[in-house]
């Protein structure tokens, strides 16, 4: 059951207070603990996978007038995929509200599909309570980092090049791109890619090509390196 704390703390977090407080509930109870799976927020995930679909859907469409059909798949395939809505029940506190029975395991460690199915949940359920424009604006303000990062809409640095010269200046190295992973059909394939650099890796990036999965580890291996440097700084 959810208790009237964590009903509050849901609340709070999502941006949104329920008129129907069961469909809240409901979004957060596992089937682990559910009388019956009926009960349990499957039924809202399944609605909140199409209503997510739905918005990332529109909004690329909106953004991206001059991209081609093939080149939505790719970024949506990469925005709407288990890994990014689990990581964003993980960085908004949502993952910490999910009610499990026993024996499920620890929430700092539970399978991805658990924490992307809460995610997908909660979206269901505010688009049931609230409508359509309350579950976009939960969705465009959860997703926009991970939206930014797989369209390189971000910044116009070319990471790559702002890299390779800071390594050839900083460190006489020069970065090296490693492919880890790829996954989707032919036609719509997302790809990771992690910088390595004078021995070190650092942390990968997808992208709905290699050219941009590249640029997103470019990024984030520069931003590592200018975050030692600012420390550094302030230490001297």
């Amino acid at each position: 059951m959810v208790d009237a704390d964590l009903s509050a703390r849901a609340q709070q977090l999502l941006g949104h207070t329920f008129h129907d407080t069961r469909l809240l509930h409901t979004s957060l109870t596992h089937s682990s603990v559910a009388n019956t799976r009926v009960e349990s927020n499957e039924r809202l995930e399944f609605l909140g996978d199409a209503v997510l679909g739905m918005v990332i859907c529109e909004e690329l469409y909106r953004r991206y007038a001059q991209w081609l059909e093939g080149d939505l798949t790719k970024v949506k395939s990469v925005i709407v995929s288990r890994r990014i809505c689990a990581e964003i029940a993980d960085t908004i506190g949502l993952t910490e509200l999910l009610v499990l029975g026993n024996g499920i395991g620890a929430k700092n460690n539970l399978p991805v599909s658990l924490r992307a199915a809460v995610y997908e949940a909660v979206i269901g359920a505010l688009f049931l309570d609230g409508g359509v424009e309350v579950a976009r604006n939960f969705i465009l303000r959860t997703i926009s980092p991970h939206l930014a990062a797989a369209t390189g809409t971000g910044s116009h640095e070319n990471y790559k090049s702002s890299l390779q010269q800071y390594a050839q200046r900083r460190l006489s190295a020069t970065p090296n791109y490693e492919a880890l992973d790829e996954q989707g059909p032919d036609h719509s394939k997302c790809f990771e890619v992690c910088v390595v650099l004078d021995g070190e890796r650092f942390p990968s990036a997808w992208g709905p090509s290699k050219k941009e999965a590249e640029q997103e580890a470019a990024k984030r291996a520069l931003e590592t390196l200018r975050e030692r440097d600012r420390q550094r700084t302030r230490g001297a």
